[in-house]
């Protein structure tokens, strides 16, 4: 189970967790390497190129109505060396990210931490871009994608499993039975389709800023719904 990230002491003495989405949750809106394509496009790192690079491989790949291939190739990375790429992320992710925190998420990550509860991030998005985040956020463990590389380079591949839909799952329950967790104690919070798995995985989840469906799901399972900003 890739380790991605473990920013803060973690309570082994927990067994609740409380399990968090980023993108569109605790980050409301846009999705955040979205955000960083097109910043890195104004600063010239990538272009046209890139981007035919991306949508062809799109085109070849797109089950109906899914951006899921563009999930598990980052081709706007590949051939990118890493020492050019992660500081450029970070960078990205202090000015432009942290800002855009909602304070509703931290407020609950903190009323969990009080708790005593376990803060686990779960995310798509890739680990370089994110880090700023769950570091300030005191996260105990993260989990996000992380991009293959060989001599230093990406080759726009992820390492999986990437933390999305069942491959989120996954790392819930592999991180479950790790740790002994409670998962009918745990708590959980996401926004789409993606997160359904993780969702149903624990006693109390939530539906945060849903999209694509999600609050009609909500309401079929009666799940908590939450407007994060």
């Amino acid at each position: 189970m890739p380790l991605i990230a473990s920013t803060a002491p973690c309570r082994l003495n927990a067994n609740v967790a409380a399990f968090f989405d980023l993108d569109n949750t605790i980050l409301p809106g846009e999705a955040s390497e979205v955000r960083f394509f097109r910043w890195l496009w104004r600063r010239g790192v990538v272009g046209w190129p890139e981007a035919r690079a991306s949508l062809a491989w799109l085109m070849r790949h797109l089950p109906a109505l899914s951006l899921h291939p563009l999930r598990e190739r980052k081709l706007y990375l590949d051939g990118k060396p890493a020492q050019v790429i992660e500081p450029l992320g970070e960078e990205f992710c202090r000015a432009h990210l942290c800002p855009c925190v909602s304070a509703a998420a931290m407020r609950m990550i903190e009323e969990h931490r009080k708790a005593g509860h376990l803060i686990v991030l779960l995310t798509g998005s890739l680990d370089f871009l994110i880090d700023p985040i769950a570091t300030a956020l005191q996260i105990d463990r993260c989990f996000a994608g992380r991009l293959e590389q060989v001599d230093g380079v990406y080759t726009g591949h992820l390492v999986p499993p990437l933390p999305y839909g069942a491959g989120k799952r996954r790392l819930l329950d592999q991180l479950a039975q790790d740790l002994t967790l409670d998962l009918s104690l745990c708590y959980a919070y996401g926004d789409s389709p993606g997160d359904l798995d993780f969702l149903r995985a624990v006693g109390h989840p939530t539906v945060v800023n849903p999209i694509r469906g999600m609050a009609h799901v909500a309401k079929q399972h009666k799940w908590p719904i939450e407007r994060w900003r």
